[in-house]
């Protein structure tokens, strides 16, 4: 299947059939892991799993993922799921049912079923892996993809598993530069200069820079393909092993460079050859600012790319609408992204997302903000860096983002000042269990 047309073993030089990467992706399972916490996100993860967090006005975080595996040919997937997942499920059933069972192509739903003979929930992500490794095998795929569900980035995995396949590696690892600074919240790798991984450190404490790029480290997108064969024994040895915490970052990966052909994956902008664009939106900072980024003229995410569209799920709304021009209360936008369904009535939008359905009323003005689904906001308000929660209801003549320590008194806010308000912190919903009677679907 592979030629080497110049005769020197140069894999770089091989030329690849034109199905190549057709039969490639057909014989390749992607397995998501969905069932994180997120409890860096507070009380946006209280009632969902942090890939269903609404995100860019009309996705869920987990849709990214997944549209790269559509996108990218793969459509034997997996989604691993365990922290409060009904808000998850319930949107994979509704936006990713349309998958031709009859020719092999599946989104399966997996939670965490307590499979092994230890009866215990997931205790770390090759564990994940481990208690559906019966499922692995029934669909008998060479290779696998494992990645996260919590990251928001376009990517094509088809080039990642081409250079595993050709560089003969039993695992390879997506990897993206990041400073220094920020390296310690990833695995962080070393690389010889044909990209074998030579080390890996778990969030070390003093990553290690990239030689000759000083102050840049090489961090591991927890996005992995493995052989059939070697994911097999290598999640079969860990779970055995009593000193492991069943991780791939902690475990399996560092564990198996030595004995093993591993392999790092640079994640690049093709035009550019500078990192591709990559957040992990794991805090409320991170979130908050991956969202207004979508605000810019030209962003580096291009939601608007047909050639790889981000497929999602949401309900039928009618078009935005903007009502009122009169001085001081003239409906309008700017720099912002307006969703289906919104009623923006004499009220400014300043560099914002507006998720569905969200209704703002007259002479409130609302500036950097994220506003997620359903939330009706009053007449007179003055809303500034918040994230407002999905059916928040805001009483009219209400100011946030200008005192921080008014606020704290009735929302949480974050280090860097990013104000979190939900129906909770409102008195707008209470769980049931309360003693209250009022309940309304908070996912």
């Amino acid at each position: 299947m592979l030629k080497d047309t110049k005769g020197d073993g140069d894999l770089k030089k091989y030329y690849v059939e034109p199905n190549m990467i057709t039969e490639l992706t057909r014989n390749t399972l992607v397995l998501i892991l969905a069932g994180g916490e997120g409890s860096r996100l507070k009380d946006l993860t209280k009632w969902r799993a942090k890939p269903a967090v609404p995100f860019g006005g009309k996705y869920r975080i987990i849709d990214f993922a997944l549209s790269n595996c559509v996108n990218s040919g793969l459509r034997k997937i997996g989604v691993l799921t365990q922290y409060k997942s009904h808000s998850l499920l319930r949107h994979l059933q509704r936006g990713w049912g349309f998958m031709r069972a009859e020719i092999g192509e599946f989104v399966e739903l997996l939670p965490a079923q307590q499979r092994t003979s230890e009866k215990a929930w997931y205790k770390g992500t090759a564990d994940a892996l481990f208690q559906n490794m019966d499922i692995m095998q029934r669909h008998n795929t060479e290779y696998v993809i494992v990645l996260g569900g919590d990251h928001i980035y376009t990517m094509d995995y088809a080039k990642m598993l081409l250079q595993h396949v050709q560089s003969g590696a039993d695992f390879t690892v997506g990897a993206i530069e990041v400073p220094v600074a920020e390296a310690t919240d990833f695995g962080v790798l070393a690389v010889s200069d044909d990209m074998r991984i030579t080390s890996f450190d778990e969030k070390p404490a003093q990553p290690k820079e990239i030689p000759g790029k000083p102050g840049v480290a090489l961090a591991s997108m927890g996005i992995y393909v493995f052989s059939k064969r070697f994911l097999y024994e290598s999640l079969s040895e860990d779970a055995i092993d009593p000193n492991s915490s069943h991780d791939f970052g902690k475990d399996i990966i560092p564990d198996r460079i030595k004995d093993s052909v591993a392999m790092a994956y640079s994640f690049k902008d093709e035009k550019t050859g500078l990192p591709a664009y990559w957040r992990d939106v794991g805090t409320l900072e991170s979130y908050w600012k991956a969202n207004m980024e979508l605000c810019a003229v030209e962003p580096e995410l291009n939601l608007y790319d047909r050639s790889w569209t981000i497929w999602t799920y949401q309900t039928q709304n009618p078009p935005a609408k903007f009502v009122f021009d009169e001085d001081g209360r003239r409906g309008e936008a700017i720099d912002s992204l307006i969703s289906a369904g919104c009623i923006v009535s004499g009220a400014s939008v300043k560099r914002s997302v507006l998720s569905f359905a969200t209704t703002i009323d007259s002479h409130s003005i609302i500036r950097d903000s994220v506003i997620l689904p359903k939330v009706v906001i009053g007449k007179n308000c003055r809303i500034t860096r918040a994230i407002i929660d999905k059916e928040c209801e805001i009483p009219d003549n209400t100011i946030i983002g200008e005192n921080l320590e008014d606020d704290k008194a009735r929302f949480h806010v974050s280090p860097e000042g990013i104000v979190l308000i939900t129906p909770e912190m409102l008195g707008q919903y209470t769980f049931p269990l309360d003693g209250l009677s009022r309940w309304r679907e908070k996912s």
